[in-house]
């Protein structure tokens, strides 16, 4: 079991308070067995950030968490890896929002109607029960289009992200996403 667990999330600072809700599961196992566990925005430098945490944290599980930006091809990891002189090693501590976080919010529409509120248009989103394979295109165009007409406003990924993140419900989103998955059933077997 590590010491430590830092998770290098792709995004905004703004996004900590969302993210450490959402991986409460996570969280209070670690807590349970005195594993630190940290989350850590890596804003505009992830693959940089993880690269310094692998040489200069070795004691800790370093986790890179971002957007893929596009389908999952099976080989994410692998790729990132190679294009970025990183040892095969570390593709097992690279996870995925496929094809971005915002696939997330998708699996539970129940939690963005009830923060958008009743003007939130919940059509707007596409049906795909399997959200990675949403186009990113399509994902941001439909929350956009879903909350354009809210008191809230439309969609903005640092003004309201955090707070989805605390709502959407962790295991909606395990069983939409495979990846999401994928990284609680390592994390959570390392515990």
């Amino acid at each position: 079991m590590p010491a430590e667990i830092r998770i290098y999330y792709e995004g905004d600072a703004q996004l900590k308070p969302g993210f450490d809700v959402f991986f409460t599961q996570i969280r209070d196992r670690a807590k349970a067995v005195r594993c630190r566990f940290r989350l850590i925005s890596a804003k505009g430098t992830p693959v940089r950030d993880f690269s310094i945490a692998v040489k200069t944290h070795t004691d800790a599980w370093n986790i890179l968490l971002k957007d893929s930006e596009g389908p999952d091809t099976g080989n994410l990891s692998a790729t990132l890896c190679a294009d970025h002189g990183l040892s095969a090693f570390h593709a097992a501590s690279i996870f995925w929002m496929v094809e971005m976080m915002e696939s997330w919010f998708h699996a539970d529409k129940d939690a963005l109607e009830s923060f958008y509120g009743p003007d939130f248009r919940r059509n707007a989103l596409k049906p795909n029960p399997r959200v990675e394979e949403i186009p990113k295109k399509d994902l941001m165009d439909g929350l956009k289009a879903a909350t354009r007409n809210t008191s809230k406003g439309p969609y903005h990924r640092t003004g309201h992200a955090p707070k989805l993140l605390e709502r959407i419900h962790p295991t909606l989103v395990r069983d939409a996403a495979p990846n999401c998955r994928k990284l609680f059933d390592a994390i959570l077997a390392k515990l």
